[in-house]
């Protein structure tokens, strides 16, 4: 898989819900306006422009979603990546508060419900990121093709788990394997199947690919039916029944082969090291974290897990550290934005971003567990 560029960046990392109607914005502008002027009069230079420049951003931030949401409303044509000038001025307003909170911690907030860090938004600001959410799920919508699935979060870790079992592990590690992968489809679409891409125009599908990506990925699977069709006949008659309702089309509008072709094109080679993760990461959302990284940062992250120390491996490359960046690691602030290096351990650790979809992947990976439909 490709190095992932901002525009290719995954969509549900980045996707946070609810209709903003324009007094809704007007009232979350004059809040923070209200705010401001209750800070104490004398406030440094730095903390001035730091003020400010968090008054603009989000400002901007309000503006842009105002702008979308008219567009969409009244069917106007969108223009080309239309989530990436709501993407950067979301990240900018994240970022400037951060800055402000690095020169003011008072201003410091409460808890919000997204599990964003509170030095890093303002929970008061909740409106405009379900607002921000609503407007993703518009512009990626699944085309009106797409094939989906009554049971998509199953179908990633069954094809998860026998694809592991298949590459030679046993039943433990391929549920881990399978658990790891649901994470996968959260982090990418927020568990929307089929689902486009606002940010991209090359990456689709409910595991967010690349054209040729998916072509690698069928011919792997093709070499590897035979196993998995005697490890689980069934499947592999299921396997049958998608391949030939997609046909000719892109494989990626269909949940199940999309599933499948990503998982065989970048994560199959790495599943027989599940066990050894799973070692150097105990933790389950660690696991997710350093899969998803095969999707970001994909040459790195392998040569990290050949080197024998996983967590303390430093990435020093400023073009890693950019694709890290514009898929929101180390993005936000001043302070982030001038690291020059990062061991795998800080990496996964500047992923909190990522950590309440992994959160709902465990969740919901517990429900299939326990034989609720999936």
């Amino acid at each position: 898989m490709a190095i992932r560029t901002s525009a290719a960046a995954s969509a549900a990392a980045l996707s946070l819900g609810l209709l903003l109607a324009p007094p809704l914005a007007s009232t979350v502008v004059g809040s923070f306006v209200s705010q401001a002027s209750a800070e104490p009069a004398a406030l440094t230079s730095e903390q001035s422009v730091a003020l400010k420049a968090y008054d603009v951003a989000l400002k901007n931030f309000v503006s842009i979603l105002r702008q979308r949401r008219a567009q969409i409303d009244s069917h106007q044509p969108l223009p080309d990546l239309p989530g990436q000038a709501v993407y950067l001025a979301r990240v900018e307003m994240m970022s400037a508060y951060k800055d402000l909170t690095d020169a003011l911690p008072s201003r410091i907030g409460k808890p919000n419900r997204f599990g964003i860090p509170p030095a890093y938004f303002d929970a008061d600001n909740e409106p405009l990121l379900d607002e921000y959410r609503k407007l993703f799920d518009v512009m990626e919508a699944p085309p009106a093709a797409a094939q989906s699935s009554e049971t998509p979060f199953k179908d990633v870790v069954d094809l998860a788990t026998v694809i592991a079992r298949a590459r030679g592990l046993d039943v433990a590690d391929a549920a881990v394997a399978g658990r790891i992968s649901l994470g996968l489809f959260f982090a990418e679409t927020n568990g929307r199947q089929n689902a486009g891409n606002a940010r991209s125009n090359t990456y689709k599908g409910s595991l967010q690919t690349g054209p040729s990506e998916d072509r690698n990925g069928r011919k792997k699977w093709a070499a590897i039916k035979p196993s998995i069709a005697a490890l689980d006949p069934a499947l592999s008659g299921r396997d049958d029944v998608e391949e030939a309702r997609i046909g000719n089309l892109d494989h990626r509008f269909n949940h199940w082969t999309a599933v499948r072709d990503a998982l065989m094109n970048a994560h199959a080679d790495i599943f027989p090291q599940v066990p050894a993760i799973a070692k150097a990461l105990p933790n389950p959302i660690d696991q997710m974290k350093l899969f998803e990284l095969i999707q970001i940062i994909p040459s790195p992250t392998r040569s990290a897990l050949k080197s024998g120390d996983l967590v303390n491996y430093r990435i020093s490359e400023p073009r890693i550290m950019g694709y890290l960046r514009n898929n929101s690691v180390f993005a936000f602030g001043r302070v982030d934005r001038a690291r020059t290096s990062a061991s795998f351990r800080e990496i996964l650790d500047a992923m909190w971003l990522f950590s309440p979809k992994f959160e709902q992947a465990l969740a919901k990976f517990a429900e299939i567990k326990a034989g609720k439909p999936g």
